[in-house]
């Protein structure tokens, strides 16, 4: 429908609006949707002909949403991976070097003068530059970016939902789950889970009841790692194999909701633990990280998916009612999005008791550090595995309509073509909930590999072509660009090698 519509639009001059498209022929809005991996993904309003009427403050704070997402998460295991130094620079340098990068994205359409661009999105863009192998790989690493999220989902969800079964376990029977864990003593007790598991997540319950037969039992059928990721199943499959999820993108709201309250969570626990930092450069000591590690490239990959934006950019900022404020509005969304990591990952870091644990506790999931009885930790994690699968759906619609939609020319085939993809999505996520828990290195591996095209290669490929089309191109651009691109795939490398 996409090629035959711009097919019949460029039979024409641009001037000559007789062939553009008619509503009738042009998807209904409740099937456009945008997305941001771990971010979030809701229903697009105002996709058909002309710019939406969304002002400046509703386009910043919609690219502000659909970027912040869950990636937030593993920001302070960056931090302590890069060290405290080291780790506010890499995210600063990294937001900046995202947004020229999308910035790039923004300004491709314009450089190709000749065509009508204004209904084009970047897929389009990729596919006039590079022709059928620069639609294929788009998809590929969209796909990607979508299958690698919905494995982040499922291990946080069977996360959250262990923890909040726990809660509830524990809180009936007057447990107190902190007694077995290295932690803290006091009235805001925090835990190193990894402490004596060779700095790997303790995937079991963490908790021996020797002598209660009722608390073994419930430790053997709610267990984090074999038992609650296939809980899951039963109640997600099903929702995947909706024709429509226009119900499920209703909730987009709950996407800011735990984003605000996880900056007043941290907000308050920094405030009862006050700040535990020492500074030295290279050599660690028992509570504390050096400034700087070699290991910074760990967090360069979970920010490269956690400042993705670039697949829906130009859509996002098609709505925009003053047009010549584009760049100013993303300029200031991605620094809003940085201030927003920098502030988690700062509170979080510098807050986290030093003594008695040591900053190598920072877990993957700084929730983690709270145990499954305190209370605020609990309500963000209830927050946020409603969230979860509320995007988990709408997330498993996209990847069905990328792939099926491609393969077969509809985007619902028949039921069997449905289920045999979702049990292969759920399948995925299942395996790595109960064998590879670690979100941290999930999200650099995938935010690396679809970086790589969306972020790096593609943005800057384009506009050396452009230049070089229009005989503009110098050496110094020429460089730079080479250099962003050599950037990419060193990130995708390295992540292989930490």
């Amino acid at each position: 429908m996409n090629k035959r519509i711009h097919y019949y639009s460029r039979l024409t001059t641009p001037a000559d609006k007789a062939l553009i498209a008619p509503d009738h022929v042009v998807p209904a809005p409740e099937e456009c949707y945008v997305y941001s991996p771990l971010g979030s993904a809701y229903k697009l309003q105002s996709y058909t002909e002309g710019y939406g009427k969304n002002t400046s403050l509703v386009t910043i704070f919609m690219i502000w949403n659909t970027m912040m997402g869950t990636s937030i998460l593993s920001i302070p295991w960056g931090i302590k991976q890069a060290g405290f130094t080291t780790g506010m620079c890499v995210i600063i340098l990294m937001g900046l070097l995202t947004l020229y990068c999308c910035y790039r994205v923004v300004k491709s359409r314009t450089m190709m003068s000749s065509l009508d661009t204004t209904t084009w999105e970047y897929p389009d863009v990729c596919r006039h530059y590079f022709g059928s192998f620069g639609q294929w790989s788009s998809l590929l690493f969209s796909l990607v970016s979508l299958i690698g999220a919905m494995i982040v989902y499922w291990v946080l969800m069977s996360n959250f939902l262990f923890n909040t079964g726990k809660f509830i376990f524990n809180f009936i029977h007057h447990i107190n789950d902190t007694d077995t864990i290295l932690s803290t003593n006091n009235s805001n007790p925090v835990i190193c889970p990894s402490a004596g598991s060779g700095g790997h997540p303790d995937n079991s319950s963490m908790t021996f009841y020797a002598n209660d037969t009722g608390a073994q039992q419930f430790e053997k059928w709610w267990d984090k790692s074999r038992t609650v990721p296939f809980y899951l199943v039963g109640l997600l499959l099903p929702l995947l194999n909706f024709k429509s999820p226009s119900f499920f993108s209703k909730f987009n709201i709950l996407g800011t909701v735990s984003v605000l309250y996880l900056i007043f969570l941290v907000t308050f626990k920094a405030v009862c633990l006050g700040f535990h930092l020492e500074f030295h450069w290279f050599i660690p000591t028992e509570f504390f990280v050096p400034e700087i590690r070699f290991q910074f490239p760990q967090l360069t990959g979970v920010l490269t998916l956690a400042f993705f934006i670039h697949n829906c950019i130009i859509t996002l900022l098609k709505n925009n009612q003053k047009q010549e404020n584009n760049v100013r509005d993303l300029c200031i969304a991605y620094m809003l999005v940085t201030l927003t990591y920098l502030y988690i990952g700062v509170l979080v870091f510098a807050s986290f008791p030093s003594p008695p644990l040591s900053k190598d506790c920072i877990e993957q999931n700084f929730l983690d550090n709270f145990p499954s009885s305190d209370t605020l930790s609990f309500i963000a994690r209830i927050f946020l595995l409603f969230q979860m699968m509320t995007v988990y759906p709408l997330l498993g619609y996209l990847a069905r309509v990328q792939l099926l939609g491609h393969i077969f020319g509809d985007i619902y085939p028949s039921i069997f073509h449905v289920l045999i993809l979702n049990l292969i999505i759920v399948g995925a996520g299942v395996i790595m909930a109960c064998f590879y828990p670690n979100i941290g290195g999930i999200i650099r591996y995938s935010g690396a590999a679809c970086g790589l095209a969306f972020v790096f290669i593609y943005p800057s490929l384009i506009y050396i072509i452009s230049l070089h089309q229009e005989e503009r191109l110098t050496w110094p651009k020429l460089i730079f660009h080479v250099f962003i691109i050599i950037l990419g795939v060193a990130n995708l490398i390295v992540q292989f090698f930490m």
